[in-house]
């Protein structure tokens, strides 16, 4: 698809735009005054992959005979989040994450096998890693020396807990699959070393990994089939074992990821494990390992187990899929859920495969998931979240949901504590996580805007020259990004945005002079210029709102502004059912109707919704998303449907088939950001043109 030619807005300058492999879109030359300086040539062009032709030298990419990166991992702390993302992070440091010991036993440090030198004690498997793991990151990104301190507290005792074999950590899980190592938890813990490495340099790492890796490399071949957890998602050591390859060298570290991935569950010949997480996490796992087999089918295999989820039970919007712990055949209602962990592991899934393949198309993935599930999975404070977010969901009780939902007891209200004890202590990774990709190298010493939101970052590139950009925006709320670079000195380098799958008609300009440049979906525009102090660029994205038809799910409809979905805004009674005035287990009650059909036009569906934007002069809320707070809605006409109601379990009835008739008078209803509801219809009935017959 071939985008036209669009003008952008208002900048200062002119930029040329660099073009690279795989079809590339024509660019034009332009030619333009800065700061009246001599005019300068600039091209634009527009490409779906960026080249990897190049080696950046200032960032670790893979080295030989690992595939080139097309995309690399900034150092940790290179990107300052600001606006609603930074307030997203602060909040996660005052609730759950940053206070997390005050209620998990799992995260008490005294006593804890973890921090033992000799492995002993409480708490031995995954819940201190996987907090660990965003706790620090939480830290790194926020610049917060409190949480950062108490991370290096945590990473201190784990180094010291190395024994001579190499072994690191619970002396338990060492023969604790039928006296085999259950090697689990450490795949998390390397990520904790890993990003307290990309923080610190600290020069202990490397060895202290290799010396592990020593060792599992003297386990026998059938040690990594062994146990149900690590046998699925041993793909998370074998981008470890990259990962220090890319800072070591050393090539015994690629043949035991050879090992690992030719005695794991075999990923590449389809989906065999319907688990959650295990889904969200393990199906990316051919793609890691292509970037040592280089072949095509490595990567063909990893969108071919996300096709085969999401056409099975990801028939709604969101993001996400039917997976309420397992799963499960006749169960793909978007009154089904999707475990919060599997959430924020979706989100890694994304922002791994938008390196390793350079496909814009997992950025898009990653965000459609981040903005609209991830903020519904927990309470505006962040100080409690529920196992399960659903599409529809119209109550929020402790009730026990089982079986149309999987996993019997307490599902859906509120906590902070171990009711829900992986996605207690795994949520902690989502937000930092983002925010850490949002700035990514690109391997011809440039950089690539990979995610957008607002933030700060600094870079060596071209030459070496440090280069920082505040970007500025409400993106997602907002349609336009502002950049504005700093630099001690002119340089040369390639800057590459993003244009996502939804914008047709993206515009750029620099300096005040628009770009003239093809921009389709799913490419990146790339600048390049010799670019000074001060310039300025300026990329719209212009959102319209679009209406999806879910035909393999009762015909319902969604419906979508740019990256966000919407739902129906839902009247909200909270109630506390248990815990602490500091910590308080809570269950949302409806407490305005929900059970519409949308009235659309049967031509032009879009046209059916007005874009309500709320005031903007004190700018975009720090907590956006919390429904009197929501800095769009939506209003379009819709019919209740009698019959369509919640069921015995306090569930929301199943998605009546579309098109529904109904005699209700039309109303006109509101839609918010799903995100911001925390009771929400997001997949619609459709009503039926014409009145039922008397």
């Amino acid at each position: 698809m071939r985008a036209q030619i669009i003008p952008a807005g208002g900048l200062r300058c002119l930029v040329r735009v660099v073009g690279v492999a795989f079809g590339i879109a024509a660019g034009v030359w332009l030619a333009g005054a800065s700061c009246g300086a001599a005019p300068a040539k600039t091209t634009a062009k527009a490409v779906p992959v960026p080249p990897t032709a190049s080696v950046n030298p200032f960032y670790p990419g893979n080295r030989e005979p690992l595939l080139p990166s097309p995309l690399i991992k900034l150092p940790i702390g290179s990107i300052q989040p600001r606006g609603w993302l930074r307030h997203q992070l602060e909040l996660e440091a005052q609730g759950m994450t940053g206070r997390l010991p005050e209620i998990s036993k799992w995260c008490k440090f005294e006593g804890n096998a973890w921090a033992d030198p000799q492995g002993r004690g409480h708490s031995s498997w995954e819940e201190l890693p996987y907090w660990l793991k965003g706790y620090g990151d939480l830290g790194y990104v926020l610049g917060d020396p409190v949480i950062t301190q108490n991370a290096r507290k945590w990473v201190e005792a784990v180094l010291a807990s190395q024994q001579a074999d190499g072994w690191f950590g619970p002396i338990a899980n060492k023969t604790g699959l039928e006296g085999k190592p259950d090697l689990w938890p450490h795949m998390v813990m390397c990520n904790v070393l890993q990003s307290f490495y990309e923080y610190s340099g600290d020069a202990r790492v490397l060895p202290f990994l290799t010396k592990y890796f020593r060792w599992l490399n003297t386990l026998p071949d059938e040690c990594f089939g062994a146990g149900y957890w690590p046998r699925i998602r041993f793909g998370d050591n074998v981008e470890t074992l990259q990962w220090l390859y890319n800072r070591t060298g050393e090539p015994w570290l690629l043949e035991l990821a050879r090992r690992i991935h030719e005695n794991m569950e075999d990923w590449t010949r389809g989906v065999h494990n319907w688990h959650n997480v295990n889904l969200a996490q393990g199906f990316r796992a051919p793609g890691v390992y292509y970037q040592q087999a280089k072949e095509p089918r490595f990567l063909a295999a990893v969108e071919r187990n996300y096709q085969t989820i999401m056409e099975r039970y990801g028939q709604f919007p969101g993001g996400g899929f039917a997976g309420d712990e397992n799963c499960r055949p006749g169960y793909t209602d978007p009154r089904q859920g999707f475990e919060t962990c599997g959430i924020v592991e979706f989100m890694h899934s994304f922002e791994l495969l938008t390196k390793i393949s350079g496909n814009p198309l997992w950025a898009d993935r990653c965000e459609e998931i981040a903005f609209n599930s991830l903020p519904a999975s927990l309470t505006p404070d962040w100080k409690g979240l529920h196992y399960l977010t659903c599409p529809n969901q119209i109550q929020l009780d402790k009730g026990n949901k089982a079986p149309a939902i999987q996993n019997k007891g307490t599902m859906f209200s509120y906590s902070p504590f171990e009711r829900y004890r992986c996605c207690q202590h795994n949520v902690s990774h989502g937000w930092p996580y983002y925010a850490e990709e949002l700035w990514l190298a690109t391997a011809d010493r440039g950089l690539c805007a990979s995610l957008y939101a607002a933030c700060q970052v600094t870079a060596q590139v071209g030459e070496g020259t440090r280069v920082t950009i505040a970007e500025a925006t409400d993106y997602p709320f907002g349609d336009t990004v502002t950049l504005r670079l700093s630099m001690p000195q002119a340089v040369s380098f390639p800057l590459y945005l993003r244009i996502p799958r939804w914008c047709a008609r993206a515009a750029i300009s620099v300096n005040g002079r628009p770009v003239r440049v093809a921009a389709p979906p799913l490419h990146y525009v790339v600048l390049e210029r010799a670019w000074q102090d001060g310039d300025t660029v300026s990329l719209r994205l212009p959102m319209q709102v679009t209406v999806r038809r879910w035909e393999q799910n009762q015909n319902a409809a969604s419906v979508d502004y740019g990256p966000l979905t919407f739902s129906l805004k839902i009247g909200e009674r909270w109630s506390r059912c248990g815990g602490t005035d500091a910590w308080p287990e809570l269950e949302v009650f409806p407490t305005t109707p929900w059970n519409y059909g949308l009235v659309l036009d049967p031509k032009r569906p879009a046209r059916s919704f007005k874009v309500v934007r709320g005031p903007r002069s004190a700018g975009l809320a720090g907590q956006p998303f919390e429904p009197a707070a929501a800095p769009i809605e939506l209003r379009v006409q819709a019919r209740r449907i009698p019959d369509w109601k919640q069921d015995a379990l306090g569930l929301v009835g199943k998605l009546p088939l579309s098109p529904v008739r109904s005699n209700e008078p039309v109303e006109s209803i509101t839609l918010i950001p799903m995100g911001a509801a925390r009771l929400r219809i997001t997949s619609f009935p459709v009503i039926a043109s014409g009145k039922i017959a008397e």
